[in-house]
């Protein structure tokens, strides 16, 4: 049986140095070179054409995509797609050399996948309070593709069949969420294949985390907002995040990401800061949207 051709998208804002690394772990792939496409869809970068071209090279076709958003940047690129298997990736991951093959091979028992996603950081031992955090807690496939029934896009396989099926990333919304919970309202089967490996770096700062958040957040109040009693479920939410505090706690114990108590200790500390925080922006959210 013959391999299938791969399309891999990488979405690119402003990050010409995590997309060069990005690039250079997609060329080293073990997946025959002959057979897969890279495309960067770059969302409207301040970062000149010129050298965005110096770092593609000849690895990548680039394809501009003015509407802002992950979403739509990834549309921009399938519109370029020759592949039967689209991977999707973004800028600021590193694939590790099996990440193709091990993602279409998940293929054979899936119709979309989500692979495993491993967070690094420069220096295990001097890791920053959010850097200890986000080792325990981010990006953590496995949950939500096997608890909460999406995965995300930033290491995300499906055949060109099932994404025209489904349709593409919607903007302004969390784009992986919707796009896997329709997917999934397709009858279309959703698995997690551990060994389609990306790394992604550790947010180093609570600017960089709060960022995040405060993004994530407005994204998911959106679709909250469309479904039914979505604002009274999304004030229980928010209401219930300090308590999902105490729940977590084992985690970061028992977490082989962590070397010693006092990384334990900081990452408990950006727990509670972290869903505190979060409690309180997405009530605000609702009092906002009240107040219209």
């Amino acid at each position: 049986m013959s391999l299938p051709t791969v399309t891999v998208i990488v979405p690119h804002y402003n990050d010409v140095r995590g997309l060069e690394a990005c690039l250079t772990a997609l060329t080293r792939q073990t997946y025959p070179a002959e057979l897969v496409q890279l495309v960067v869809a770059d969302n409207n970068s301040n970062v000149p054409v010129t050298a965005l071209r110096d770092v593609i090279a000849e690895r990548a076709e680039l394809v501009t995509v003015v509407e802002r958003g992950a979403g739509p940047a990834r549309n921009g690129g399938v519109e370029v797609a020759t592949g039967q298997v689209f991977a999707f990736t973004d800028s600021d991951c590193v694939p590790h050399e099996r990440w193709l093959e091990s993602g279409v091979n998940a293929l054979g028992s899936w119709d979309f996948i989500g692979g495993r996603v491993v967070v690094f950081v420069d220096d295990v031992e001097k890791m920053s309070d959010v850097e200890a955090f986000e080792r325990v807690f981010a990006f953590d496939f496995k949950t939500y593709i096997e608890k909460k029934g999406f995965t995300g896009a930033g290491n995300l396989f499906c055949s060109r069949e099932v994404f025209e099926a489904v349709g593409g990333f919607r903007a302004e919304v969390s784009e992986d969420v919707e796009w896997s919970r329709r997917a999934r309202r397709l009858g279309f089967r959703l698995g997690y294949a551990p060994d389609a490996v990306v790394a992604h770096p550790a947010r180093r700062s609570w600017e960089e985390l709060w960022r995040k958040w405060d993004r994530v957040n407005n994204e998911t109040f959106k679709l909250y907002r469309e479904q039914r009693l979505g604002r009274l479920r999304w004030t229980l939410r928010a209401l219930a995040l300090p308590l999902s505090v105490v729940a977590h706690l084992p985690k970061i114990v028992l977490s082989d990401q962590l070397r010693s108590p006092a990384q334990r200790s900081a990452a408990m500390k950006i727990l509670l800061r972290i869903r505190m925080a979060r409690m309180k922006h997405a009530l605000s959210l609702v009092m906002k949207r009240n107040e219209k």
